[in-house]
């Protein structure tokens, strides 16, 4: 199975980004896939502003983007575009840091208005890095995400529809033949 990293560029400690993220990630998990979920804003963010890769946290979380065979980029919209903070992220990779992976672009957002962020901001970005192949991503509307005192979300049931479509595509990117609907039974 593909090894998969979840990227969540939120500058918020109390991310409805990072829940549908995480909600994602168990789903991945659930079948068979090793996952793991990295927060940017967990990053030195000194080191992370003046763009030094030479400390041992953002070395690593280089590191693991590289050894992942995916990944999901997943971001709030601010401004009609994905966060500084992903942004600062992804500026540290080398310019082919996404070769030959398979990408799930996520984007939570307060409007349908920011629904064009993931094609018109964030693809490029990805695509700029490499990737093999950015699949159909996903927004999600901030009124869509129930929060849980779980520290888990549910979401409203045609937007959970569209999220789980969103990972069987791209889990069908990355193991053709196998969605994850099947997987998971």
């Amino acid at each position: 199975m593909p090894s998969l990293l979840a990227v969540s560029g939120s500058p918020s400690a109390d991310s409805g980004t990072a829940l549908v993220v995480d909600r994602v990630v168990r789903r991945l998990a659930l079948a068979g896939h090793g996952t793991a979920h990295l927060s940017v804003r967990d990053l030195p963010a000194a080191d992370l502003l003046a763009g030094r890769v030479t400390g041992p946290a953002l070395r690593g979380a280089v590191e693991k983007v590289a050894a992942a065979d995916g990944l999901i980029v997943a971001t709030p919209v601010y401004k009609a575009s994905y966060t500084g903070l992903l942004k600062a992220f992804l500026d540290l990779l080398p310019q082919s840091g996404l070769a030959g992976k398979t990408v799930l672009p996520l984007a939570t957002g307060g409007s349908l208005a920011h629904v064009l962020t993931i094609d018109y901001a964030l693809r490029p970005v990805l695509s700029a890095l490499g990737a093999r192949h950015v699949v159909t991503g996903c927004f999600v509307l901030d009124s869509a995400i129930e929060r849980l005192g779980t520290g888990s979300v549910r979401l409203e049931a045609a937007t959970d529809l569209r999220l789980l479509q969103a990972v069987d595509g791209f889990t069908d990117a990355l193991s053709p033949g196998v969605p994850l609907a099947a997987a998971a039974s």
